[in-house]
């Protein structure tokens, strides 16, 4: 298929993980991609490997100007915007007690206001695309409670969940779609410990790839979900029905 011809992506975090196995398939489907990260030297090494419609931005999520440079340049380069796929964050698991008020506000910083920043820098582009769509990569911890973060990330990804939701409802009448996706325990380097337990806890039994969230974000990003909007899909072997 091509679902994405003609189309082009911004995609945060798209250096590794979920947003680099994203990036590759939509750019397998005939899209461009703008990956925008801060692992410079990964980031341009999957841009080399990947080809002419693939493209590396340097993008601190946190920076509102950096915000403004990453989409200016993805107009530049390809002409347009389509797809933002806001992915980039980062785990913390340290209870209440223990976070402190400059903790609190990196990890809100980074998994909450990131996505504020870029859905808003990005909102022009997208508005004039005629098929534009975010999609924004919450956590099963902005659905429900639990010890597998921080109450700052679980903070963060809960509020990620109503930015959708808002946002969604202000754009439709504008042919903008936005939809979150809410990843369980997924495979990726963010992982770091505990994983045969974490496999063990979950339905499936396993721990999710980055290819089986992919899956979902490239489906909600592409025309096939054009009567999609303000939803939440969990990607999660059955957690959270657990």
């Amino acid at each position: 298929m091509n679902r994405f011809e003609g189309r082009v992506a911004l995609i945060t975090g798209g250096a590794s993980g979920i947003g680099a196995a994203t990036a590759r398939r939509m750019l397998d489907e005939g899209g461009s991609v703008v990956i925008a990260d801060i692992q410079d030297d990964l980031g341009r090494e999957c841009a080399a490997t990947w080809g002419d419609r693939a493209h590396y931005v340097h993008l601190d999520v946190t920076s509102e100007e950096e915000w403004a440079a990453a989409v200016d340049e993805t107009v530049a380069r390809f002409g347009r915007l389509d797809i933002l796929v806001n992915n980039a964050g980062g785990g913390h698991y340290e209870p209440i007690e223990a976070t402190t008020k400059e903790v609190w506000d990196r990890v809100i910083a980074l998994s909450q206001t990131s996505v504020f920043l870029g859905t808003k820098a990005a909102s022009a582009a997208l508005h004039a695309s005629g098929h534009g769509s975010v999609v924004n990569i919450s956590s099963v911890y902005g659905l429900v409670g639990g010890t597998g973060g921080s109450p700052a990330y679980h903070a963060a990804k809960g509020a990620v969940r109503l930015l959708t939701k808002n946002t969604a409802i202000a754009w439709w009448p504008d042919g903008v779609r936005v939809n979150s996706v809410h990843p369980g325990f997924i495979d990726t380097p963010l992982l770091k410990e505990n994983r045969e337990r974490i496999a063990s806890s979950t339905p499936s039994g396993r721990l999710g790839t980055a290819e089986e969230v992919a899956n979902v974000i490239v489906f909600l990003a592409s025309d096939e979900a054009s009567f999609v909007t303000g939803a939440e899909y969990v990607v999660d072997g059955g957690h959270t029905a657990s």
